[in-house]
């Protein structure tokens, strides 16, 4: 292989990098290199937040700077600085709506299935994000790039098939238009320009970065295919003798091949007899039978023939006594451990079946002598390459095997699969190793024993009977699979379909997203996919993985809830506070970021949205992508949050915060940032034809999001909830139920025009506030009596209800928020349209006509504001002083309590920068009320935050 690694440095060219021209590529990278290795022995670049746990040989084997480290890359800044553009304030105004569309991509194509990874969001998806918000040449940022599918995606935008192949349209200048459908009518929209951009990728694991490094640089595929083809002609040579069986041998054939096993060194059985290549062989674990101590081969009993699954009740083939599968016990066997140079007692397991290849047609047998003595003759074998003995590190996935005695990185696999990983990881070296060592850790999740045997297409004959490891965990099944190594790698050579020859611009960096070196203001966009809170502990998954590239993740930055690392939700939020902060610092005032969320516990959505607004972002909108439909639909309250959500949230420009900052605690400072706001929101939002609720257009979101960029600001909130609903009202201009700026309405109207129903508010009753807002809505649209609403508040208060809540009194709600017609003096103006509009009889009728008197006599409807703001006035009393009852109670714990009343308190502990009572009565409520709750947990952590500054 090392003619070829010549002629791919000799036909290198002169390239130019960061302003410098280099005779080659070859010549550009020991330049940096060197740099690199200089920077590697400065103690304070070792101490960089997220540097991986690696030598210096191991990070400059893996690097190619300065497009890519497998550390913190010191030369990021000098990348941005060369290729990013300067923001100048006052000067910049562009204008973009967050994307809204629609939005389903599949996960089966080349590049998504080149290399797994734990989560991956597909590249032709965010390509969409990508063309909306940016142009050609902008820099884009993902600060938890996993695999690269943002780079990959970025630099696709330059590609015209690529972005035709989304639905799209590209005339001759380059401009990208969109097929939009509204109303049942399509048109042309132009919404970018054809151009790579250029990403800016980070990830703290050292794997994450590394993939993310092959699919974003630059190779000569055609080197890369000769190169990998020659080593697994290397592999066949030297290590195919040992994935060779029989096919239907005969006793004599059976007894010749035994004694060129057990006395050759390198023995063929072509000369035998039909000689085939072993696919996989079938693993399964051995118990004991507690009754009579028999040995129990689990794939023997387990598997149910008649059925085509995997038995519950387990028979004894020897006592034919019954038992569950954690009733028996393991059988155990001591090996000697020559790379631990000890004895080592773990589980064990036997060969029950290979499937095996004769020319293209596939076969299976139970394993005979001959097999069982090239597995002994294999086991002997003394492994001369390197590989990693590592123990696991410490955690609940990585240490998850240590009852079955699998402890080290080796145990995860079979003698033989460890002697040729190892031959094949010695031969991914040279100028093209990095790229041949992506193929060696793409095979991986099929050469070790976690692989797992897909039994329902064992029995049906449908389908690969070969599965992945099970998704998340490192779970060593009871069926393993040791699959061919050799062809799996063979399966690498077609890697022009993923990897690319381009002179697209990139960057990745290995370390924290809470500190990179970038200067403040210079990144053009963000899309992040992050972990949230406890779904995959990422560090662990990687383990095995980083293991084999010798440079693990430090994870004591790693963003997630976990118990070993002792990590709560908290902790959790405050990571991620920490990365939206770097996020909102490096990125353009005015611009986007794109956070794509996976999760189902209300408390992580919260402590998402919680970070976000502490580090500075204003949340524009929040969709939940339906996989079944690829649609979105609207999400108002964390009860929704069983799906994918796709957070879309701005920086806000500079201007907004000098004004605010010029104009601190007055009312006008609150209408600036409405006004802002509202620029940023969609117009109009369509799906399959209909006009769509724009959520963050509801008074109460605005509301909401006034709130929060007042107390993020750490300024008292100039007015009351009623005070701001009716100034709203007053200086702009409100349809069905939403917002609009003066010069937005226009729009919306014509839009409206062209659909037959009104756009709906879906409302999620969960509760005190949400109720409130339920009943608002309610008896605006229908003035009713308590018989009247009763039944149908009833049916909202169902299994979404949060479960230390106190589930309010109907006749309370309706007592404190709103007003109820006696039957004396004039119908209410509400009522009168209401009731003169869906009732023949009523129609034309004075306000004081006893006929209508009678009819409207113990209706509940919603006041106007004036009556509203004493309401209120009279509301938040009551509140307070249920409240102080909170606070009174000493050392007990308050295990269900109201909402409204925790929140009122917080807003006036907070208002009297009285932080220790936000914090005591926060610890006396059980963790559920507090995390699942955006408005309390903001108050709690921000009140931490002053009473550790001392303010």
């Amino acid at each position: 292989m090392s003619d070829l690694f010549q002629n791919h440095a000799a036909n290198s060219g002169p390239v130019e990098c960061l302003g410098q021209t280099f005779p080659s590529d070859e010549a550009r990278r020991e330049h940096y290199l060197k740099l690199l290795a200089e920077k590697l022995k400065d103690p304070a670049f070792r101490k960089i937040e997220g540097f991986p746990i690696g030598s210096d040989e191991a990070i400059l084997d893996l690097s190619d700077p300065p497009y890519y480290t497998a550390c913190p890359n010191p030369f990021l800044r000098d990348f941005v600085k060369s290729y990013g553009s300067e923001y100048k304030t006052g000067i910049e105004t562009r204008h973009v709506e967050p994307f809204t569309a629609d939005v389903s991509e599949g996960k089966n194509d080349p590049i998504y299935n080149a290399h797994s990874y734990h989560t991956k969001v597909p590249h032709k998806a965010i390509m969409r994000y990508l063309l909306h918000y940016t142009q050609p040449g902008e820099l884009v940022l993902d600060s938890f790039c996993g695999t690269g599918m943002t780079g990959v995606a970025a630099q696709l935008c330059g590609d015209r098939r690529a972005v035709e192949s989304l639905g799209y349209t590209v005339d001759d200048k380059g401009i990208v238009f969109d097929h939009v459908n509204e109303s049942g009518k399509t048109e042309l929209r132009a919404i970018s320009k054809i151009g790579p951009r250029i990403p800016v990728l980070n990830d703290l694991s050292t794997i994450g970065g590394f993939i993310a490094y092959n699919f974003n640089s630059s190779v000569d595929t055609h080197d890369l295919e000769s190169a990998t083809v020659e080593i697994s002609k290397a592999l066949q040579k030297n290590y195919g003798w040992m994935y060779q069986t029989l096919h239907q041998p005969t006793d004599q054939q059976l007894d010749s091949a035994l004694q060129l096993v057990e006395h050759n060194s390198l023995p063929d059985l072509s000369g035998v007899g039909l000689c085939a290549r072993i696919n996989y062989t079938v693993w399964s674990d051995v118990f004991s039978c507690p009754e009579c101590a028999h040995e129990i081969v689990f794939f023997d009993v387990a598997l149910d023939h008649e059925n085509g699954g995997v038995r519950d009740d387990l028979a004894c083939p020897s006592c034919s006594a019954r038992f569950g599968k954690k009733e028996l016990g393991r059988a155990w066997e001591t090996k000697i451990d020559t790379a631990l140079s000890q004895n080592t007692k773990q589980a064990k397991q036997v060969p029950v079946l290979i499937n095996y290849s004769v020319g293209r047609q596939r076969h299976e047998k139970r394993p005979d002598k001959v097999d069982l003595a090239l597995i002994t003759r294999v086991s002997g074998v003394e492994i001369k390459d390197k590989y990693p003995t590592t123990r696991m590190s410490e955690g609940a996935e990585t240490r998850r095997n240590d009852p079955i005695g699998v402890t080290h990185v080796h145990h995860f696999y079979t003698h033989r699969n460890l002697i040729a990983l190892s031959a094949l990881r010695s031969m991914c070296s040279g100028p093209l190793g990095r790229q041949l060592l992506f193929g060696f850790t793409s095979t991986h999740q099929f050469v070790n024993r976690l692989c797992r045997l897909n039994v329902s297409n064992y029995f049906s004959g449908k389908g690969g009977k070969v599965d992945k490891p099970l998704d998340g965990t490192l779970y060593a099944p009871s069926i393993s699979l040791e699959l061919n190594v050799i062809d799996k790698w063979s399966l690498r050579s077609n890697m022009d379909k993923v990897l690319r020859n381009h002179k697209n611009k990139y960057v990745v960096s290995t370390g924290s997203a809470f500190s990179m070196d970038v200067p403040p203001n210079s990144l053009d966009y963000i899309f992040i996919d992050p972990p949230f809170g406890g779904n995959l502990m990422y560090s662990e998954l990687n383990f095995l993985w980083e293991s084999w590239l010798s440079a693990t993740t430090n994870n004591l930055s790693e963003a997630i809830q976990s118990k070993e690392q002792g990590k709560s939700i908290d902790d959790y939020r405050k990571l991620m506070s920490a990365g939206f902060s770097e996020a909102y610092r490096i990125l353009k005032p005015g611009r986007w970021m794109t956070v794509e969320f996976s999760n189902t516990q209300a408390s992580v959505w919260n402590a998402i949205q919680t970070a976000l607004q502490e580090a500075g972002f204003v949340v524009a909108n929040v969709s939940a992508i339906d996989k079944k439909k690829g649609s979105f639909k609207a999400v108002t309250t964390t009860t929704a949050v069983k799906q994918d959500l796709i957070i879309s949230a701005y920086k806000p420009n500079g201007g907004l915060e000098d004004r605010f900052t010029a104009n601190l605690n007055s009312e006008e400072s609150a209408w600036d940032f409405v006004r802002t706001h509202l620029g940023y929101l969609p117009i109009v939002k369509f799906r399959v034809g209909e006009l769509e609720f724009i959520v963050e257009r509801d008074p109460r979101i605005i509301f909401d999001r006034m709130v929060a960029w007042f107390v993020r600001h750490n300024t008292p909130v100039p007015m009351s909830s009623h005070e701001f609903q009716s100034g709203l009202m007053q200086r702009f201009v409100e349809r069905d139920g939403m917002v609009f700026l003066p010069d937005q309405v226009a729009e919306y109207d014509k839009k409206r025009l062209q659909v037959a129903v009104a756009p709906q508010m879906e409302m999620f009753v969960s509760d005190e506030r949400s109720a409130i807002d339920w009943l608002s809505d309610f008896l605006k649209r229908r003035p009713s009596t308590y018989q009247e609403v009763s039944p149908e508040f009833m049916g909202q208060l169902g299994a979404g209800w949060k479960k230390h809540e106190t589930k309010p009194e109907l006749s309370a709600l309706l007592e404190d928020n709103f007003l109820k017609y006696e039957g004396t003096g004039e119908v209410p103006s509400q009522i009168h349209s209401y009731l003169s509009t869906n009732h023949r009889d009523l129609r034309g009728l004075e306000k004081n006509s006893p006929a209508l008197v009678a009819k409207a006599k113990d209706r509940w409807y919603v006041p106007d504001p004036n009556k509203a703001q004493d309401l209120e006035k009279k509301r938040e009393k009551a509140l307070l002083k249920e409240f102080d009852a909170y606070r009174s109670l000493t050392g007990r714990k308050i295990k269900e309590s109201r909402l409204e009343v925790l929140r009122a308190g917080f807003r006036a502990a907070w208002a009297n920068k009285d932080y220790a009572t936000i914090i005591s009565i926060a610890d006396k409520l059980p963790d559920a009320t507090l995390q699942e709750d955006e408005k309390l947990l903001t108050l709690y952590d921000l009140a931490l935050t002053r009473t550790e500054d001392g303010i």
